[in-house]
């Protein structure tokens, strides 16, 4: 079975059905690891895909259409993949005159799960549209991301206007000060990942906190992540010229906190 599938509300996509894909701009999306044939977090998934619709297209399509959607493309790949859920509009309707039910393409692939780091982020000032939503069409975080590579950085941490350290290109960032995790306070994307060690690391009795963290407050604390659907945790020892130390057992603590949310089956 391939791990390459491309449905469209949940049957094979034809070539023609995703021509128009390739200019859509006006779309949102999740993104998760399959294992099994099962995900951690769905909940949050299928949140964050209801909310998003009712945000750009005032209709949400229902969540058990939407788990038919997925589980009819799993059933035709391996039980470990990546899947990505994009909704989008349809390429007859139009989305400025009045609320429309959008398309859902789900693509598939193989299973991933990240770098192993530690890694190096270059410091840039960028605050995305609409940051609370996973959408389509961000050229300017992949933009600043080959810009950090190209100078010698792994991939770039963002800074809003204000100074605070916000996301990375496609990460959340999570910190550690010797005794609990620290969450950045600012205008993001909170992903799936972060919700799920989040809920899990309040389980485990483990203190966290969100505060604004700005450069100069790096050299405090006591290492640093980032998470996103590959991973909960890739150690990062370097932000701008800022070292951090690479805390194994911070690194350790969110993988076990993601490990103990249960997988689900769509």
């Amino acid at each position: 079975m391939s791990s390459y599938v491309a449905q469209l509300n949940g049957r094979a996509a034809s070539a023609e059905e995703l021509a128009p894909l390739a200019f859509a701009g006006y779309a949102h999306f999740t993104a998760m690891q399959v294992r099994g044939g099962r995900v951690r977090g769905l909940d949050l998934h299928l949140e964050r895909l209801r909310s998003a619709s009712l945000e750009l297209f005032g209709r949400a399509l229902p969540d058990e259409r939407v788990r038919a959607c997925l589980r009819a493309a799993l059933q035709a790949g391996p039980a470990d993949l990546s899947l990505t859920a994009t909704m989008y509009p349809s390429p007859g309707g139009t989305v400025v005159e009045a609320d429309v039910e959008p398309e859902l393409l789900v693509r598939t692939g193989p299973a991933a799960s990240g770098p192993q780091g530690p890694l190096t982020l270059a410091v840039v000032e960028h605050e995305r549209v609409l940051p609370a939503m996973k959408h389509v069409g961000e050229v300017a975080k992949t933009y600043f991301a080959r810009q950090a590579v190209r100078q010698g950085f792994d991939d770039a941490a963002f800074v809003d206007r204000r100074g605070r350290l916000s996301e990375g290109s496609i990460w959340n960032l999570a910190f550690w000060d010797g005794a609990a995790v620290v969450w950045p306070e600012a205008e993001m994307l909170s992903g799936v990942t972060m919700g799920i060690v989040r809920r899990q690391l309040d389980r485990l009795g483990v203190p966290q906190r969100v505060q604004e963290i700005t450069l100069a407050d790096l050299p405090a604390l006591a290492g640093a992540v980032v998470m996103n659907s590959w991973t909960p945790g890739v150690p990062v020892h370097r932000i701008g010229s800022v070292s951090l130390p690479e805390a194994s057992s911070f690194v350790q603590l969110l993988h076990q906190a993601y490990q103990a949310e249960p997988l689900t089956s769509l």
